[in-house]
């Protein structure tokens, strides 16, 4: 598939391309985003440059990961968004913001543009988010974002050799009053 570039109400979602190659490695540098994340710690610049030239490209290629810098209209680094295919209909989330633009909720509305382009363009039925306990800057983002938290899986994240538990969530097309590509039918609650 070809790389797209969306827009929001404040930012541009566009791959990433050697002329940015700088601004990962300078916003990689964050010690928050090397220790939530499972980017290389430390991060050389070589990894920035396999990123931008190998990694995002060859993913976007063969359609198992839709890799976004997440930029101000001006063209600053604000943060990265991916939407990696885990199953048919299913898109896990990820993401990072750059230090100087946490707070302003970018990645929020960065998440939200993403995926509801996934809902319309790709058939995903579901996005996931998943986060290490304890990632709560992460965990705010997902919420804000409409994402249910679902519970805790055990050892279900391996950042940097060690297993970890982390936090799962979903959205839904129908949480955000988008159809469905496959029909829904959600478990009756049961009244206790």
């Amino acid at each position: 598939m070809d790389p797209v570039t969306l827009t929001t109400d404040r930012l541009l979602l566009r791959t990433v391309e050697a002329r940015d190659t700088d601004a990962v490695y300078a916003a990689a540098q964050d010690p928050d985003i090397q220790r939530w994340t499972t980017i290389p710690s430390p991060y050389l610049r070589e990894h920035a440059e396999g990123f931008v030239r190998q990694l995002v490209p060859d993913g976007w290629a063969d359609a198992s990961t839709f890799t976004f810098g997440v930029f101000l209209p001006a063209g600053e680094l604000v943060g990265m968004l991916s939407l990696t295919m885990r199953s048919p209909g299913v898109a896990e989330v990820g993401f990072w913001t750059a230090a100087e633009h946490r707070g302003n909720g970018y990645i929020t509305e960065a998440t939200l543009g993403a995926s509801r382009w996934a809902f319309a363009r790709l058939s995903v039925d579901r996005v996931e988010w998943r986060a290490e306990v304890g990632n709560a800057a992460s965990r705010a983002v997902a919420e804000r974002a409409g994402f249910t938290v679902e519970g805790v899986l055990r050892s279900a994240v391996s950042n940097k050799g060690v297993r970890r538990d982390c936090w799962v969530g979903s959205l839904l097309p129908s949480d955000l009053g988008l159809p469905s590509a496959a029909p829904y039918l959600p478990t009756p609650s049961r009244a206790s």
